[in-house]
C-alpha cells in the first residue's frame, strides 16, 4: 500500500541530508569506547588525503592500469615533503610523472602467482593455494594505508592483498573443511582485533576503507568457532556488541520517518538497517570511474559519492539492485533502501549476542537482545515481503518493497526467519527465475555491473543452499550446489584455477564485468567449493561437460 506522501517526505528528506546529527548511542552498549574508535577512524588521514595533489594527478593521468595499484603505495618520506616537491617540479621542462613517483613511493608487489603444479583433484588443488593466500602484517611503516593485524590471514587474491571482511567468512569454512583450524582462530581473532581498534570491521585491513564495514558475518565467524570451542560466543561478546553499536549508531533517539547513518525507523517505529558510508568523495581505489559517474548525474555530486561508497559496503557493487535505471550506474540510490539481506544478518548478530549472554549467565541481556532479533524478524516479515511472493529491499523514497528479484531474497531463509509457507514460495520464484545451469544467477538483468546477471558469486551460492535446506528444499539446493561445482570444476579443468565469479548461462567460464578484470585465487571461491563438496561429496565424481574455451566477453577496467 503506498504510504501517505507527508510520511514518505519526511522519510527522504532526512536520508538525502544524510542525516549526519549527532545522536546518543544505546543503552548498555559500550559507548564511550566506540565513540573514541570511530573518531579515531575519522582522524586517520588517506592517501587521497595525505597527498592530494600527486594522488589526483596520477589516477587522473591512468598511471596504472588499476586504480587501486597506487593507493597501496607506501611514501619514502613524510607526505607534505613529497606534495612540496611535486608543487615545485610538476611545471618543469621534462617532468616525468612516472620517474616522480618511482622515487618518491614504494610501489606494490603484484598480486602473488597461484600458478601450482597440477593436483589429482580439487580440492587437493584448494589446500595447496591456502599459504600461497596466507599473508602476515609487515613491519609498520609511516604513511602505509595497510592497518596493521596481529595474526596470519587469508586474502582472496590477485588484485586484492589486504583482508576483506565478508569474503572471510566463507574463506573460512573451506579453511576449516581444511582441516585449517589454527588459521580460522586466527582470523576470527583479527577481526576482533579491529573491532577493538576501531569500533567495526572495515571493509577489509586499509586506511581508505575505515569509512565503511561489510555485510556483517563477525557473528557467523563465531558460530563456526563454536563447533569446536562452544564457549566461544562468550569470548568474543564484547566484540559482537560493539559490532552492534556500530550498526545501530543513533537509533536510541530516531523518530518514526527518520535516519541516521545506518538506522532507519519507519512510520510504525519499526528499526532496521541501512547501508552507509561515512565519507562524501570519490572512492580511492575508483576513483577516475566515481568522478565519470558522479559527471554524468545531475544530483550533486557529493551524493553520488556517497551512494557508491555505500553500494560498496554492501558487498554488491555494482548492481542493477541498487539502480533506478539498470543501465547507467549514475542512477544509484543505496542509503534510500532496506536491503533484506542486511537485515538478516543482523537478525542473526542479535541472535548470537542473546545466546552468549545466556551462557555468560546474564538473562536481562540475553532477553533483550532475543526480543530485539523478535521484532527486527517481524519488522522483515512486515516490510521486506514483495506482494508477488519473495523477499526484496524497501525503497523508501514510494514505501514498496522492489519488485526486482534477486538471490538477497535467500537471505531470511539462511537467518531462519521465513515461515515455511514464504520459504516454499521464495524457493519457487528462485527455480523459475535464478536457477540457471551453472548455479544460482545474482539478478535477472544483464546490466554490465558484476553482480548481475549472467554472473554467479560463491557467497550467494552458499547462503542459498544452506537457506533452502533448513526448510527442506533439499533438490533446489542440490541443483544450485551442482550447478555451481560443474562450473567451478569445469574451468578447473580446463585452466587450472578458481577465480572470483563465474557465469552462470552454461559458458562454464569466468564471470565479467565490473571496475576491473577477472580476479583468480580465489579465497571465498575456494572456501565455498570446499563446503559444498562436504555436503555433497558425490558432485566431485559426477561428469560435468567439459566445452572447449568459449569466447570471453569483453571486459572494460572500468564499470559500465
Amino acid at each position: 500500500m503506498p504510504r501517505h506522501p507527508v510520511r514518505r517526505l519526511l522519510f527522504v528528506l532526512p536520508l538525502l541530508l544524510g542525516a549526519c546529527a549527532a545522536r546518543p548511542p544505546l543503552a548498555g552498549q559500550p559507548a564511550t569506547p566506540a565513540a573514541t574508535a570511530a573518531e579515531d577512524a575519522r582522524s586517520v588521514r588517506t592517501p587521497d588525503q595525505a597527498w592530494p595533489a600527486v594522488f589526483a594527478a596520477v589516477q587522473e593521468a591512468r598511471l596504472f592500469a588499476d586504480q587501486k595499484y597506487f593507493v597501496d603505495a607506501v611514501p619514502r618520506s613524510d607526505p607534505a615533503t613529497i606534495e612540496a616537491a611535486f608543487a615545485q617540479q610538476r611545471g618543469l621542462p621534462g617532468f616525468d610523472l612516472r620517474r616522480f613517483v618511482d622515487g618518491h613511493f614504494v610501489l606494490p608487489d603484484e598480486g602473488a602467482a597461484t600458478d601450482i603444479p597440477k593436483r589429482d583433484s580439487l580440492r587437493a588443488h584448494i589446500d595447496a593455494l591456502w599459504p600461497l593466500l596466507t599473508r602476515r602484517s609487515p613491519a609498520p611503516r609511516p604513511h602505509d594505508s595497510l592497518l596493521q593485524l596481529p595474526h596470519p590471514y587469508v586474502v582472496p587474491g590477485g588484485r586484492f592483498r589486504e583482508v576483506y571482511y565478508w569474503d572471510s567468512y566463507f574463506t573460512m569454512l573451506g579453511l576449516a573443511e581444511s582441516g585449517q583450524h589454527a588459521l580460522v582462530r586466527q582470523m576470527l581473532d583479527n577481526f576482533a582485533h579491529l573491532i577493538d581498534a576501531w569500533g567495526h570491521v572495515p571493509n577489509g585491513n586499509r586506511s581508505y576503507y575505515l569509512s565503511r564495514s561489510q555485510p556483517p558475518f563477525f557473528s557467523h565467524m563465531v558460530m563456526l568457532q563454536a563447533k569446536l570451542e562452544p564457549a566461544a560466543p562468550v569470548r568474543y561478546l564484547p566484540q559482537l556488541r560493539r559490532e552492534h553499536a556500530f550498526w545501530m549508531d543513533g537509533a536510541e533517539g530516531l523518530r518514526p520517518g527518520q535516519a541516521h547513518r545506518r538506522v532507519v525507523r519507519l512510520a510504525d517505529g519499526s528499526l532496521l538497517n541501512r547501508y552507509w558510508d561515512d565519507r562524501d568523495s570519490p572512492r580511492p581505489e575508483s576513483y577516475v570511474q566515481d568522478r565519470q559517474t558522479a559527471a554524468a548525474s545531475t544530483r550533486p555530486a557529493g551524493e553520488v559519492y556517497r551512494e557508491l561508497r555505500a553500494g560498496a559496503e554492501s558487498g554488491w557493487d555494482f548492481s542493477s539492485r541498487w539502480l533506478d535505471d539498470p543501465m547507467r550506474l549514475d542512477t544509484i540510490h543505496v542509503t534510500t533502501r532496506v536491503p533484506v539481506d542486511l537485515n538478516s544478518l543482523l537478525h542473526h548478530l542479535e541472535t548470537t549476542i542473546a545466546l552468549a549472554c545466556g551462557q555468560a549467565g546474564d538473562q536481562a541481556c540475553a532477553r533483550d537482545y532475543q526480543a530485539r532479533a523478535g521484532e527486527r524478524a517481524a519488522a522483515i516479515e512486515r516490510h521486506l515481503w514483495q506482494a508477488d511472493g519473495y523477499y526484496g529491499d524497501l525503497d523508501l523514497r514510494d514505501g514498496q518493497v522492489r519488485a526486482q528479484p534477486t538471490a538477497a531474497a535467500l537471505f531470511p531463509l539462511h537467518a531462519g526467519i521465513a515461515s515455511p509457507e514464504r520459504a516454499r514460495s521464495t524457493a519457487a520464484m528462485v527455480r523459475a527465475r535464478l536457477l540457471k545451469p551453472g548455479g544460482l544467477v545474482t539478478t535477472t538483468i544483464d546490466s554490465g555491473q558484476q553482480w548481475d546477471a549472467p554472473n554467479v558469486w560463491a557467497p550467494l551460492q552458499w547462503i542459498a543452499v544452506d537457506g533452502l535446506r533448513r526448510y527442506g528444499e533439499d533438490a533446489l539446493a542440490r541443483d544450485i550446489a551442482a550447478g555451481f561445482l560443474g562450473n567451478v570444476r569445469t574451468l578447473f579443468g580446463r585452466e587450472h584455477k578458481l577465480v572470483e565469479k563465474y557465469d552462470a548461462d552454461g559458458a562454464l567460464q569466468g564471470g565479467g564485468g565490473g571496475e576491473y578484470p577477472l580476479q583468480d585465487g580465489f579465497g571465498w571461491t575456494n572456501g565455498v567449493a570446499l563446503a559444498l563438496l562436504a555436503l555433497y561429496p558425490q558432485l566431485e565424481r559426477e561428469p560435468v561437460s567439459n566445452p572447449a574455451a568459449p569466447a570471453r566477453r569483453s571486459e572494460d577496467s572500468t564499470t559500465r
